[in-house]
């Protein structure tokens, strides 16, 4: 791994352990995690190989990544305060975006030291053509993991403010207990 697959790895991590506290969703709730994203596809998602089984460890992969995003867009946990919407990452949510990750860079390492051997006679037996095909699951796994997060937390934002504006609009001082109801009837 290159210095720069380093800092991208680590930053997507952060990504999540800067949420550990309370902040506003705004603009780069959105735009950090998937411009990180976006550069990593770029860089590194050509081609995505299809042949042998190649399809199936990348769907596999991708899919993982899908349930980890949604779980995690799921457990963590929204806020209501003074008409706006505050985001944190729980324990569950920091807990599977670093599994995610962190499996995913552990993953890496493994293959490209002692694991390298054992990894091409994987592939051979079961017709994985190319370290590009494990390649692609991987930054697929991590592009479905944040953006399904991602998504799951914006449309829960949505959710929460379309149903909290009206009641908040109607007060003379709205407060966090008023609207706290409304959140945890979003989060089941």
């Amino acid at each position: 791994m290159t210095t720069s697959d380093w800092i991208l790895d680590l930053a997507l991590i952060l990504v999540v352990l800067r949420q550990i506290r309370w902040s506003r969703i705004d603009a780069m709730t959105v735009i950090v995690p998937l411009g990180i994203v976006a550069y990593v596809a770029h860089k590194y998602l050509t081609p995505i190989p299809t042949g042998g089984n190649d399809l199936v460890v990348i769907g596999v992969f991708a899919t993982v990544g899908t349930v980890l995003g949604i779980a995690g867009g799921l457990t963590t946990h929204l806020r209501v305060d003074q008409g706006k919407v505050f985001v944190r990452a729980g324990f569950v949510a920091a807990t599977l975006w670093i599994a995610g990750m962190g499996g995913r860079l552990a993953f890496a390492i493994w293959s490209e030291h002692s694991g390298g051997p054992t990894l091409v006679r994987f592939s051979e037996q079961h017709h994985i053509t190319s370290i590009q095909a494990w390649v692609s699951a991987l930054i697929l796994m991590v592009l479905c993991e944040v953006c399904t997060r991602v998504g799951v937390i914006v449309c829960r934002y949505l959710l929460v403010n379309r149903t909290t504006a009206p009641a908040l609009s109607t007060m003379a001082e709205p407060t966090t207990s008023a609207a706290a109801p409304l959140v945890d009837s979003v989060r089941r």
